[in-house]
């Protein structure tokens, strides 16, 4: 049984620009995101008669096919993620699929937490079919090429690619964007702030990422002034993040997590929410340095920045308005890639 794990992530700055070719409009552009410890799960047996089990925790679904042939003719929507994934493999690895196999899949991440829990499980899914297939992915870059158009052509609406690198590599992932391609530099989480002022609250409602910023992608092509000066302003204070992450200077980061924030619900008021504006108030009120929403917002889970003397008045304060702590902490770069890349 090949059993792997991938984590989700929080994004810290740059967010949406990771969309091509949103990023092509502001003349490149820093992404900068952490993996954390919300995992994706998959377990991969590869079989000898034919028959194909795939069992969806999240879900609670369990399917079974006969034959690879009627896996691949099922119309089950709700397989078409798999079926994506697996087809990628299928023009060099027919034999080893006609023999069947059995998948089992698990996201801790809430439904619409704004985490990328759905392209973290793509991940998890490439890596455990190419290291059945003992198929070498050339770098991350390649790997993340296949993940994110698997998810463009499963939800049929552009993707960004920021959410793959953290499930791949861990740590915490400097992102660059270019007419040239996507650079990415690794950098360790333990023992710093990063580590020490993370508080991640689910708000309770979910979001819908893809149409958030399919919105601001509609709006930025059709050269709208105010959302082209917030998509500015959202590369601005991600350069000014990487920089002071990497010269750790860490008392600058409520700064620019509330200058993130402001800029981010001038993009497109789905970004916010009477749960996420909510939550900010509770959190600064408490004793937070600073709020930042995850993903496309509109929901799903609120970064608080907030020191360790703090925190759980914090925690306290949520959890009496219903919202919940999710007690996740970042992940150190993972070190065992040799499997697939």
């Amino acid at each position: 049984m090949i059993k792997i794990k991938s984590p989700t992530r929080v994004d810290l700055a740059g967010g949406t620009l990771d969309m091509w070719p949103l990023y092509n409009f502001t003349h490149g552009a820093t992404i900068i995101n952490v993996a954390i410890d919300i995992w994706t799960r998959v377990e991969l047996t590869m079989g000898a008669d034919k028959t194909i089990q795939i069992e969806s925790l999240d879900l609670k679904q369990t399917w079974t096919f006969k034959s690879y042939q009627d896996f691949k003719s099922s119309t089950d929507s709700k397989i078409k993620l798999y079926q994506s994934v697996i087809f990628k493999f299928e023009k060099d690895f027919s034999q080893k699929l006609n023999q069947g196999f059995s998948l089992k899949t698990q996201s801790e991440s809430p439904i619409g937490g704004g985490l990328g829990g759905s392209s973290s499980l793509v991940i998890s899914l490439l890596k455990a079919f190419a290291k059945a297939f003992n198929f070498k992915f050339k770098n991350s870059h390649e790997m993340v090429h296949w993940a994110h158009n698997i998810e463009a052509e499963v939800l049929n609406t552009p993707t960004g690619t920021q959410d793959y690198y953290p499930a791949i590599s861990g740590g915490l992932n400097l992102l660059h964007y270019s007419a040239y391609g996507i650079e990415q530099k690794v950098l360790e989480t333990q023992s710093s702030p990063l580590y020490d002022n993370f508080l991640l609250i689910y708000t309770g409602r979910t979001h819908h990422s893809g149409l958030n910023n399919f919105e601001v992608l509609k709006s930025a092509v059709a050269k709208d002034q105010k959302v082209m000066s917030a998509l500015q302003q959202i590369k601005i204070i991600a350069d000014q993040m990487q920089h002071a992450l990497e010269t750790k200077n860490w008392s600058i980061i409520p700064e620019l997590f509330q200058a993130e924030y402001k800029a981010r619900i001038q993009l497109t008021p789905a970004f916010t929410s009477p749960e996420i504006e909510k939550l900010h108030e509770i959190g600064l009120s408490n004793g937070a340095e600073a709020v930042k929403i995850c993903g496309a917002g509109g929901g799903g889970c609120v970064l608080i920045w907030v020191k360790p003397a703090n925190r759980q008045k914090v925690i306290e304060a949520c959890e009496k308005e219903k919202f919940q702590s999710l007690n996740a902490r970042p992940v150190s770069p993972l070190s065992d890639l040799s499997d697939y890349l």
